[in-house]
């Protein structure tokens, strides 16, 4: 699926196919944030104003990479994880081992929006370093990238609820949805302090 190209991906995505759906786009969409964080740290290393973060700069260019990468992989991975659950769903209730089944296959459905909503909150933490480390020429791509991940959190926040919503196991359920809620609730206002700032310093004459 990642291996799509960007208009292949985008027919797929409006086709009556179920995958890629909201948590694959996520995952794509979240890589991309990732990446635009990348560019910052490459049109920011070397330059002599910001020589003193280079090792900084590195650790965070290394990190954003492997996000991408994993985000990219997660693709696959929420896809994968609706196959059986779409096959769970077309069991017959009475068949022996249904809500067994059908409980195990929407736990693996919510933890592909889980990771990609993790992923998420990782980019929006280094954004806010390179906000103040990047360079005042690229920090704008940053600011792109906040607020790519910060929609992405809410995207993968609702496509956990869709699994959750439905379990037997409403204790587990619960407490998946307040992990999730409360990094969205933090995340999301820190992406908009961190765009805000963002713009600040790109409106600063000083």
């Amino acid at each position: 699926m990642e291996n799509k190209s960007i208009k292949e991906f985008s027919e797929l995505t409006a086709s009556k196919s179920p995958v890629p759906g909201g948590g694959g786009v996520c995952a794509n969409i979240g890589a991309l944030a990732a990446a635009l964080g990348e560019m910052v740290t490459n049109l920011t290393i070397g330059k002599s104003k910001y020589i003193s973060f280079t090792d900084e700069l590195e650790d965070i260019k290394k990190e954003l990479e492997l996000i991408r990468c994993n985000l990219l992989a997660c693709i696959n991975g929420d896809a994968k994880a609706f196959e059986p659950l779409a096959k769970a769903y077309a069991m017959s209730k009475d068949e022996e081992g249904y809500y067994e089944n059908l409980e195990k296959c929407l736990r693996q459905a919510a933890d592909s929006p889980m990771m990609i909503l993790k992923y998420c909150k990782r980019i929006i933490e280094l954004d806010e370093r390179l906000a103040v480390i990047g360079s005042k020429l690229s920090v704008s791509d940053a600011a792109t990238s906040v607020m790519i991940a910060h929609g992405c959190l809410y995207g993968a926040y609702v496509n956990i609820l869709v699994n959750t919503r439905l379990m037997k196991d409403q204790e587990y359920a619960l407490r998946m949805n307040k992990e999730a809620i409360e990094i969205v609730d933090k995340y999301s206002v820190k992406a908009l302090n961190i765009f805000d700032n963002i713009c600040k310093r790109l409106t600063d004459n000083g």
